[in-house]
């Protein structure tokens, strides 16, 4: 088959870019297309493969500015040229799915989250912005929210990444999707070769508002354990300013110091609502137990009571005693258990699953022709 795939913008890689990756393994000779393209900061694979750029890739400094140019990225898409390919998917989390695709072509949208800043979390993020930006931006997401809505019906299926996001795109889309958890690279998380001693819990995030940094800090106040909090951003500065004594700030950490961390942790702290959430999975990968906000993505990959425990609301009282609970239930946590769990979010699960989906919707589609 030709093969496009359709993915927001490639400046970097995360988690959506990771999925990519595994999409490029999938189909090695399919294209990609995308808003603009740094293939400085792309990995090899990615970096490699032909790359068709949207008109937003000529608008000035768009390599580092791309997102000011958010309202023109609808119409950006809808003039890529998709003919002759004979499957699209496009992935989705800032807009990708609303390409025009030839009659008879299947088109899979996989969704890391419906966009966030144009739905649940519209409140917060127009909050950040000054007056002027908020009376534009309200606008701007006014527009944007109708041909979200309008452009789902380009999709013949949708898969998540969550349950949580299927749930979303129930909601906002009124679609049903599967669901195939993103792949995790468990290559470098695994048990520690040696006796850990486990003594810090562990956070591990941006330090952005929507992370919670600040509530897991603040509950560990006055608690007789030690947190390291791993991880860099705009809330740093403010958290430094009243670190109680038993919080160390490490800041970014080398890629390769992570799976350490991972592995001599008490137990990783996971209190924001994600999408999906990667970090409770290497964390388990390395046998360390997860304490996570009873919403989102964590419902999918922490059982609660074997490899790890949910706590209700995000508070640091609710923290606190979960931290607590899981003290004096340390011993019924067992790295191994917890470590075979995780292995099932690998590379090549997602793969298969995918590649699933993938034939089911194209037999769909030609038992239709």
């Amino acid at each position: 088959m030709k093969v496009a795939l359709v993915h927001y913008w490639l400046v970097g890689m995360r988690g959506g870019e990771r999925v990519l990756e595994e999409l490029v393994r999938l189909y090695p000779d399919a294209d990609l297309f995308t808003h603009v393209a740094d293939p400085d900061r792309l990995s090899p694979l990615l970096a490699n493969r032909p790359i068709t750029e949207s008109f937003i890739a000529r608008l000035p400094g768009a390599k580092r500015h791309y997102q000011k140019y958010l309202g023109l990225m609808p119409r950006a898409l809808e003039e890529l040229d998709l003919s002759g390919y004979d499957l699209v998917i496009s992935s989705e989390s800032g807009p990708a799915k609303g390409v025009i695709v030839p009659p008879g072509t299947p088109h899979i949208c996989y969704v890391h989250t419906p966009m966030r800043y144009i739905w649940d979390h519209y409140v917060s993020y127009s909050a950040l912005l000054g007056r002027v930006g908020r009376m534009y931006f309200s606008r701007l997401a006014h527009r944007l929210r109708i041909w979200d809505v309008t452009t789902a019906a380009r999709v013949d299926h949708f898969v998540a990444n969550s349950n949580f996001v299927a749930e979303r795109i129930r909601r906002f889309y009124r679609r049903d999707a599967d669901v195939v958890h993103p792949p995790v690279d468990l290559d470098a998380y695994r048990l520690p070769n040696a006796p850990s001693t486990r003594a810090a819990y562990l956070f591990v995030s941006q330090l952005v508002p929507y992370k919670r940094a600040d509530l897991v800090i603040e509950a560990f106040r006055g608690l007789d354990h030690p947190l390291l909090v791993v991880g860099d951003g705009s809330q740093r500065a403010e958290l430094e300013r009243n670190l109680p004594r038993n919080v160390t700030l490490l800041g970014k950490v080398p890629a390769a110091d992570l799976p350490g961390l991972y592995q001599n942790a008490r137990a990783l702290i996971f209190p924001a609502e994600e999408d999906f959430g990667i970090v409770p999975v290497e964390a388990m990968a390395c046998g360390t137990p997860v304490l996570a906000y009873g919403r989102g993505g964590a419902l999918d990959s922490v059982i609660d009571g074997k490899t790890g425990l949910f706590f209700d609301d995000q508070s640091p009282e609710a923290i606190r005693e979960a931290v607590l609970s899981f003290e004096t239930r340390q011993s019924q946590f067992d790295p191994e258990y917890i470590s075979a769990h995780a292995a099932g979010f690998g590379a090549e699960r997602f793969r298969r699953e995918f590649s699933a989906v993938v034939e089911r919707v194209i037999a769909s589609q030609s038992g239709k022709a």
